[in-house]
């Protein structure tokens, strides 16, 4: 029987490893934006005269930050998830500084490809690794959304000035000591585990068909592909379109960081809000309807300038970030505890793996027809993601 004494630095220990977990979200989509953030600044050094001619270079990174979620989530659920976050924080931090020691386009190129592999790691891993004891599931992942999130206005803030101050190398330096430290605090904080979660007895919280669920499989992995879309197109070219849009306005790089990141904090509390509601709703009306909110946003941004953009871009990303926690709600709902990092790693590879052509097409696309028309092929993405939402089984309580 556990005394009260015994509880104690067992719900300290959880906290503890709760924080860095979600921690760990930040890093992740951190450490995915640097280079996006530096770019225009890297561009000369390696050859290139603009920025967009750099930023295929980045490809790589966000093809395996999906494709690497399959193996990553098959590891965490047969060999244990608490290990292969250990794998995460490490391989993180030394990709991040292999990137800072790059010296051609080529080395670039697999360095940043060696940081996205290890990036794959934590949504199939880390996500259930935290949900698996929580009461309130929706919460809990909004909660995390925003920790993410809130790394993406890391991003924009500590790159700008890092590079304005230290240039850009140390712009990935920096984070990735900081990432090894956290590393070091979660191999101390984390029990380990007695069982992998294959070998747990779990069951999901909403009864479904094999027919249903495979249906739910589909439309979670297909929406996960378009407002994947949508994500790495938005946060990758924001800090080159407000670049372009404050012209004459505000030119300062790293005040115009400061902004960016003020973005990516105001949508950030989308997902704390969309968290709490999915505890509350049925998960396909309330995503329809965040879904079908990006059409109109994305339509004003495409044609917006200065101060007008600054508030078009919230509305956008509120939007966009609110999306995030249905496809991780979506498995917690519907898949049971021993499966869902396979399930989320299968879901990853595909959706993802596609989004992440974004990545690789944002350059040339924003080359020949420019950010306006970009943000408009979006807001026609946005509506696929609402028709395919409709496809969603209706839920029945186990």
């Amino acid at each position: 029987m556990t005394t009260l004494a015994g509880a104690a630095p067992v719900r300290e220990t959880r906290a503890a490893v709760t924080w860095l977990l979600n921690l760990a979200h930040a890093i992740d989509h951190m450490f995915l934006l640097i280079f996006a953030t530096a770019v225009a600044t890297m561009a000369a050094e390696f050859g290139r005269t603009r920025w967009e001619d750099l930023m295929p270079l980045g490809a790589g990174a966000f093809v395996m930050f999906g494709l690497g979620a399959l193996p990553a989530g098959r590891l965490g659920d047969l060999w244990g998830r608490r290990q292969m976050m250990l794998v995460f924080f490490g391989g993180m931090g030394l990709s991040s500084l292999l990137v800072a020691f790059t010296q051609s386009a080529w080395q670039l190129a697999a360095a940043l490809t060696l940081l996205g592999t290890f990036a794959s790691i934590y949504h199939p891993v880390g996500i259930p690794m935290l949900v698996q004891h929580a009461r309130s599931p929706g919460a809990t992942i909004g909660l995390n959304g925003l920790s993410g999130n809130l790394g993406i206005a890391a991003a924009a803030l500590v790159t700008g000035y890092l590079v304005k101050w230290f240039g850009w190398r140390m712009a990935f330096a920096v984070p990735g000591l900081a990432c090894l430290a956290c590393g070091l605090a979660f191999a101390w904080l984390c029990p380990r585990e007695t069982e992998p979660p294959s070998r747990r007895a779990g069951k999901a919280k909403v009864t479904l068909t094999q027919a249903q669920l495979a249906r739910a499989f589909l439309v979670m992995t297909a929406a996960a592909a378009t407002g994947g879309l949508l994500f790495n197109m938005t946060t990758n070219a924001n800090t080159q379109l407000m670049t372009e849009r404050f012209r004459g306005v505000l030119e300062d790089p790293a005040l115009l960081g400061i902004l960016l990141s003020v973005v990516y904090a105001i949508a950030s509390l989308a997902q704390v809000v969309v968290g709490r509601l999915i505890d509350r709703m049925p998960l396909k009306p309330l995503y329809f309807r965040v879904a079908l909110l990006q059409i109109p946003l994305l339509v004003v941004a495409a044609y917006a300038h200065g101060w007008l953009l600054f508030a078009a871009l919230v509305g956008v990303m509120v939007s966009v970030f609110g999306a995030i926690p249905f496809t991780d709600a979506m498995i917690v709902r519907y898949v049971d505890d021993r499966l869902r990092s396979r399930v989320a790693g299968m879901r990853l590879a595909v959706g993802l793996g596609i989004s992440s052509l974004a990545v690789w097409a944002l350059g040339p696309v924003v080359k020949g027809v420019g950010f306006d028309t970009m943000l408009l092929v979006l807001a026609g993405i946005a509506s696929i993601t609402a028709t395919i939402v409709n496809f969603l089984p209706e839920e029945t309580a186990a």
